[in-house]
């Protein structure tokens, strides 16, 4: 879908293409509301900036739907397919790096209670890795912002592709 086809759609489809972005309703609502936009780089800049701060709630629901690094997305959902795209880079043939992301998401869970985040789009394994590796040295309070950006920043590479991909023609 293009900005033009965006601005000019109903509110509810509007919302419904930006759901698979990020699944936090305020963050939906206000963007949506904001419409029409003169160009992409001002939706995208509403939508760093749309429902900031997250809350505690409006996180770990958003969190819920994020599949564990290294795990691919299952279900034919677009935020499924869209998870499975941004993966593409952990390579699951290093058994390795694999065992070594999967302990590192045990640890991340039993530490900060939920699933490790992170934009991982055109990221390696490795380089997902050593952040995993770093933010495990983190407080609860360091991890927290940081938990929040890396949320905005997927949601921003997502409506970014989801607004610029090409529609297949008839």
């Amino acid at each position: 879908m293009l900005l033009e086809q965006f601005n000019a759609a109903p509110a509810r489809e509007a919302r419904e293409l930006l759901k698979p972005c990020l699944d936090v309703p305020r963050w939906i609502e206000e963007i949506t509301a904001a419409r029409p936009f003169a160009s992409l780089d001002a939706l995208l800049a509403t939508a760093r900036g749309a429902a900031d701060p997250f809350t505690p709630a409006e996180l770990e629901g958003a969190l819920s739907h994020h599949p564990r690094i290294g795990e691919k997305a299952s279900g034919k959902s677009a935020e499924a397919s869209m998870s499975r795209n941004e993966q593409s880079g952990v390579d699951q043939r290093d058994p390795e790096t694999v065992a070594a992301l999967a302990e590192g998401n045990r640890a991340y869970e039993e530490k900060f209670g939920r699933v490790f985040l992170i934009r991982a789009a055109g990221r390696s394994a490795n380089e997902v890795l050593t952040a995993l590796q770093e933010r495990l040295g983190h407080t609860p309070e360091q991890e927290e912002p940081v938990v929040a950006e890396q949320l905005r920043e997927i949601a921003v590479l997502r409506l970014e592709q989801s607004l610029t991909r090409e529609e297949p023609s008839a």
